[in-house]
């Protein structure tokens, strides 16, 4: 088994601050929260809530969830592991009644058969004007 410590992807979007992309303790790793930004353009896929003015815009919430997820693969893979290894998700919508249950539906082609723990939460903000961020924890 790799050794304990901070993990870092060279196929997920850079950190929005001080930390890793995950962290190995263990027979766990635990994967910091991950928006939908592309790796490569840092844009966000799925497009900005607001502008720089804070007026709101229109939004793709599938297009972020995928990219979230897709980037939390990346992370896992680059750990050795897949999407089967996570055993847990919080996930962070900025807009519930907006967007759950777009956000769930493709949560569901993801995570139906993986069976993870799973919390929901509503919350004002994130750093960056996304509609989605997921962090998980999953188990070598």
């Amino acid at each position: 088994m790799p050794e304990d410590g901070p993990i870092y992807s060279d196929n997920a979007p850079k950190a929005v601050g001080a930390y890793p992309h995950a962290r190995r303790v263990g027979d766990l790793v635990f994967v910091s929260g991950i928006g939908p930004r592309h790796p490569v353009t840092n844009e966000i896929v799925g497009g900005a809530i607001k502008d720089e003015n804070g007026e709101p815009l229109d939004y793709d919430i599938k297009a972020q969830t995928k990219q979230v997820i897709e980037n939390i693969k990346a992370i896992l893979e680059d750990a050795g592991l897949t999407l089967e290894n996570v055993v847990d998700c919080l996930c962070f919508l900025v807009d519930m009644e907006r967007d759950f249950s777009g956000y769930n539906d493709v949560y569901g082609e993801y995570f139906t058969d993986i069976m993870a723990a799973r919390t929901t939460v509503s919350i004002t903000a994130l750093p960056t004007p996304i509609a989605v961020e997921m962090k998980v924890i999953a188990k070598c």
